[in-house]
């Protein structure tokens, strides 16, 4: 795995490396490139100090909240955090919430007495 900007010669390089090394022709089948995550319109990198690290993020946002916000976009998009995208996410997560609470309280309703969902 890894950004965007590795597959070329990064990987390349790196196939090449483990298969001299293992003696084998096939490393890997696969590589998984995804978008690079952006913070005020630039690449996040420890180099430009433009970086939040995991840790940081949830003392503002629950992890539920972050998983939110990298499901509302495809694995090989770039993505922005931003106040707006963790809104959004915010927002879809608590809808998801209310939907789970509502199933609940529905299914226990339908319960006979003495039943279990």
């Amino acid at each position: 795995a890894g950004g965007a900007d590795l597959r070329f010669p990064h990987h390349e390089n790196q196939m090449a490396q483990c298969e001299a090394h293992f003696d084998c022709s096939r490393w890997v089948n696969t590589f998984l490139h995804s978008g690079h995550l952006s913070i005020d319109g630039r690449k996040m990198s420890k180099s430009l100090k433009n970086f939040i690290t995991v840790r940081e993020a949830l003392t503002d946002f629950s992890p539920s909240q972050l998983r939110f916000l990298f499901l509302m976009r495809r694995y090989s998009d770039p993505m922005e955090y931003a106040p707006n995208a963790m809104a959004a996410a915010t927002a879809v997560h608590e809808r998801f919430r209310e939907l789970a609470t509502s199933l609940d309280i529905r299914l226990r309703e339908t319960e006979g007495p003495g039943e279990e969902a």
